[in-house]
């Protein structure tokens, strides 16, 4: 393969000053993460822990096979929901091995408003559910939950994407012979009892497991019975009487330990999907991307520089080389499984529109995984294009993104605005994983176009209005615009509504991406059909 080359001067001013800057981002994001990891505040992480219960991510790193890699998933889902008071969303989702067999593990906090799901917590865990089922991963339920939040009803219950969507997917996983196993640790109420009597195989604990469609307040307030939480639903009556749950677990440990033994008895073989060359590490060093993004997304940066520091032995065969340079396409491996690249290297002119949507269908037709390194403004606009048909050269790139069913991971480089997000894989074209760097930023247009934009229209109303508007209105208004979509175009902004699975420090890029293109090999490539192309 062809060895890229690199023209980074680590010396240089500006690559030290864009490097301090980079490492000031990264080192807000993980204050962030270290803040969500937390979970619930310390008074209820004390209650939790005096009861005999483990914490969610205890539990998580229990269940885990030691000394083995795990990815976790929007862990910034809810950052700035109600002042920060949903950590992870109340529910932490994390994909690993468990005695051998790749997991999506999801565990409710209990520490967070009673592990009670809010809207963004059945986001959360509809999109974990996802994940296993496009990658046929084993899922495991920790289940320690007070159902839905009434308070929240209306966000929560009667939606295509509602509560009741979880046990809709795990039944067709489940016809799908995708394995479920539940551990009930803690509260299984209302609604959120199906999820362990919907399981393949459930575990419950003694004195602290419950399972019941309604609670004892519920069900005083219905039939005026009064009963304990244990008499209604403990371990011991689903386990010896109702046959809900499957085995008897004494305490956490004993649950995980059991669990563990399930998921050896699984049987299962994983498919063999490509051909793995030797895992070589980059030529280049991971920490020089720092020095490399700019801090203005407004300035280009050569993609290719990036791209040498994250593939093995930083090679790449480029596609079409000499032919719509502003979309670098090319084969790579990364640790050994083989890989397409598209990355933006500009705005998408025709000529780099129909490269993509050629190299896509050779992918496609090969059966190699995609990943696309986003960082883009959109597509070019203007008269002199318009005439050249740069709608439909366009549309043919993002019919192939579409429609191309071999595994796609994104990440998010840069910019990420209008158009351009849904022709490099942006979160609605499905990419198996979708990963941002903090100092990306998600858009329909920058805020300094959108802020002339909106003004040149007020302008308009206003002079058909006969109505005055003045330059410092004019200029307050263009700045509110701007402050606007800076705030709705962060990172975090964006994590917290899952519009991504996590924001990550890009020198852990590669990592990030072996991981999750590794996780993709679980299942079977399936067959694409590619849409019509309009000539």
């Amino acid at each position: 393969m062809n060895k890229i080359g690199s023209q980074v001067n680590k010396k240089d001013s500006t690559f030290i000053k864009k490097s301090e800057k980079m490492k000031e981002l990264v080192s807000e994001l993980k204050k962030k993460i270290r803040l969500a990891k937390i979970g619930g505040s310390l008074s209820s992480r004390k209650r939790h822990i005096q009861r005999g219960k483990m914490l969610a991510r205890e539990r998580i790193n229990c269940l885990l096979d030691k000394d083995t890699l795990s990815l976790e998933i929007g862990q910034l889902a809810a950052y700035d929901f109600n002042n920060n008071n949903i950590p992870s969303g109340g529910i932490v989702t994390i994909i690993g091995k468990v005695s051998g067999r790749d997991s999506m593990i999801i565990a409710n906090d209990a520490t967070v408003k009673g592990g009670t799901y809010y809207p963004i917590t059945v986001k959360k865990h509809l999109r974990a559910l996802e994940i296993a089922k496009e990658n046929n991963l084993a899922c495991i339920h920790l289940v320690d939950s007070g159902g839905a939040n009434l308070q929240e009803q209306t966000g929560i219950f009667a939606d295509k994407d509602g509560f009741g969507r979880i046990f809709y997917e795990m039944a067709n996983m489940s016809s799908r012979g995708t394995p479920q196993i539940s551990v009930v640790m803690g509260s299984c109420t209302a609604g959120g009892a199906y999820i362990p009597a919907m399981s393949d195989e459930t575990i419950i604990v003694k004195k602290n497991g419950t399972i019941f469609l309604g609670g004892p307040h519920l069900v005083k307030a219905a039939t005026g019975e009064i009963s304990s939480e244990q008499e209604l639903g403990g371990a011991e009556l689903h386990a010896k009487l109702s046959g809900v749950a499957d085995h008897l677990a004494e305490d956490d440990y004993d649950a995980l330990i059991k669990t563990r033994l399930i998921m050896r008895n699984l049987n299962f073989i994983r498919p063999n999907n490509i051909n793995r060359k030797e895992n070589i590490n980059p030529k280049f060093d991971a920490n020089d991307i720092y020095g490399i993004l700019p801090t203005d997304l407004k300035e280009q940066y050569n993609v290719k520089e990036i791209i040498a520091r994250i593939v093995d032995n930083s090679e790449l065969d480029e596609f079409k080389k000499e032919y719509g340079k502003t979309l670098i396409t090319g084969f790579s491996y990364i640790k050994g499984i083989p890989i397409g690249i598209l990355a933006n290297n500009g705005i998408l002119f025709s000529e780099s529109s129909l490269k993509g949507a050629h190299f896509i269908q050779l992918c496609e037709q090969r059966k190699i995984p995609i990943v696309f390194f986003q960082n883009i403004s959109g597509f070019m606009i203007g008269r002199a294009y318009e005439e050249k048909g740069i709608a439909k050269d366009g549309a043919k790139l993002v019919n192939a993104v579409s429609t191309a069913k071999i595994p796609k991971v994104t990440i998010i480089t840069g910019g990420s605005f209008g158009a351009g997000n849904y022709a490099m894989c942006g979160r609605a074209y499905q990419p198996r994983f979708l990963f941002s760097w903090p100092n990306s930023k998600i858009s329909v247009m920058g805020g300094e176009i959108a802020a002339k934009v909106l003004s040149s229209v007020k302008l308009s109303q206003a002079t058909n209005n006969k109505e005055n508007w003045n330059s410092n209105e004019k200029e307050i208004f263009e700045r509110n615009i701007i402050k606007k979509f800076d705030e709705e175009g962060s990172p975090y902004f964006a994590s917290s509504r899952l519009w991504d699975d996590g924001i990550i420090d890009p020198i852990d890029t590669r990592d990030i991406l072996g991981q999750s293109l590794e996780f993709t090999l679980n299942a079977d490539f399936k067959e694409g059909k590619f849409g019509i192309f309009r000539m």
